[in-house]
């Protein structure tokens, strides 16, 4: 035990002694002979805009770019002129974005994620706030995942800061801060570059599943058909009891179950919905039809219909998890008429970046006969009621007691015919023998 012990400090600390031992090149000690210490060094963008060019010679070898050359990343300088001759900067946006190629030479497996995720989408589409590299990763101070950070540092808070301030206070973001990495941060349910709309698909739910392995289990002692909530409920809606619900109406493929995702330059859910809709409100019965229609006719190759599903109205409330305990386990909040997790209704598209695109739905449409055709896998029994299933039920159920009562009505009715037959025939017979 000594010697594994002994061993194990031995690699711990060639490391740490290792990154103590790195020193600049000559040339990168030239570049903060200028950039280190001094704070008045800045640079005004066209924008107007004030750049600190200002760089920490101690932060940057305690990085983990700390045997990157400053020529790595910054290619374009001119030794000769560099400092010498003013040179123009647009922002300090472009900036970033100058330099998101010079990550890919080191990081191709992560920049592949990014330029698939939600975030590049954005910035494609040309959006100044979605995030480049820089945004979330200083080059020249960036730590090593593996160290935790206060929670604060993380920089998902700078653009979604509501979210955040939601989360650190809900029972992940509590427990982070008393456990440190114990607890799930933002990359744990979201990843950190592959980042997927939150309202695409089952990847949220799956990240729940990850951690909490035996919930499906556990539900199933005293959940019944848990199977069915599981697929139609988002976790959120029990564990967030505080929060507002909605039944949100995704449109999916109807042979694979697939999210359907609007094509990029070719605009439909907002054009056919607002054609719909008279009001320009929300969708009735007859208007959801006649959207459903439209988008078919228009979408052969896809038939459209809608799968209902419960959650929380805004990603804030997503955030807001509570303990365990107080999870919400009354079958009558949503089990009875008037329940109020049904008053409000959404249908859903995806964009053709995952973002949902959303068009209110009146409440009546969840208890209408016409639409169960297109709206599949949804049914709260004693709240979403349609009444014509009702009245089916009813007469079914007259219908069975009719057959019994009938039958036993009409052997009292002809009792008296029949005993009068049976007497003829005994007659005859003895009659015949004699």
């Amino acid at each position: 035990m000594s010697a594994i012990l002994c061993l194990f400090m031995l690699l711990w600390w060639q490391p740490a002694q290792a990154a103590d031992d790195i020193e600049l090149s000559e040339e990168d000690v030239a570049c903060q002979t200028c950039h280190d210490g001094k704070d008045h060094l800045v640079k005004k963008t066209e924008a107007g805009e004030t750049v600190s060019l200002m760089i920490s010679t101690k932060d940057f070898l305690a990085s983990m770019h700390n045997e990157t050359s400053c020529t790595d990343c910054h290619e374009d300088i001119d030794e000769k002129n560099h400092g010498k001759v003013e040179v123009p900067m647009e922002s300090k946006r472009a900036y970033r974005m100058s330099y998101q190629d010079s990550c890919t030479t080191c990081h191709k497996k992560n920049v592949a994620k990014y330029k698939d995720s939600v975030h590049a989408m954005l910035v494609s589409d040309g959006s100044d706030k979605a995030p480049t590299c820089s945004d979330c990763h200083n080059s020249h101070t960036q730590l090593s995942i593996k160290v935790v950070e206060p929670i604060a540092n993380v920089p998902c808070a700078n653009c979604h800061k509501k979210i955040f301030e939601a989360y650190a206070q809900d029972v992940h973001g509590l427990e982070r801060v008393a456990k440190g990495k114990s607890a799930p941060i933002c990359a744990d349910c979201h990843q950190s570059h592959a980042i997927q709309a939150a309202s695409l698909g089952s990847a949220l739910k799956d990240s729940c599943l990850t951690c909490h392995k035996d919930a499906a289990a556990k539900h199933e002692d005293w959940l019944p058909n848990s199977g069915r909530h599981f697929e139609s409920i988002s976790c959120p809606v029990c564990h967030a009891p505080d929060a507002q619900r909605r039944v949100n109406l995704r449109m999916v493929d109807a042979v694979g179950g697939a999210q359907l995702l609007e094509k990029k330059g070719v605009p439909q859910f907002e054009r056919l919905t607002q054609a719909a809709d008279d009001g320009n409100t929300s969708l009735n019965e007859r208007e959801l039809r006649s959207f459903l229609k439209e988008f078919n006719l228009e979408n052969v190759d896809n038939k459209a219909i809608l799968n209902g599903r419960l959650e929380v109205r805004s990603g804030v409330s997503a955030h807001q998890l509570a303990e365990k305990e107080k999870a919400l386990k009354d079958c009558k909040i949503c089990h009875q008429a008037g329940a109020t997790p049904f008053q409000s209704v959404v249908l859903t598209m995806a964009g053709p970046d995952g973002r949902a695109m959303r068009h209110g739905v009146e409440k009546e449409v969840l208890n209408s006969l016409t639409a169960m055709g297109t709206m599949r896998g949804f049914y709260a029994i004693g709240s979403t009621r349609i009444k014509m299933l009702d009245y089916l039920l009813v007469l079914v159920v007259l219908g069975v007691l009719c057959v019994p009562i009938a039958h036993l009505t009409a052997n009292q009715l002809f009792k008296g015919r029949r005993e009068k037959l049976k007497a003829q025939r005994q007659a005859a017979q003895t009659a015949a023998e004699k």
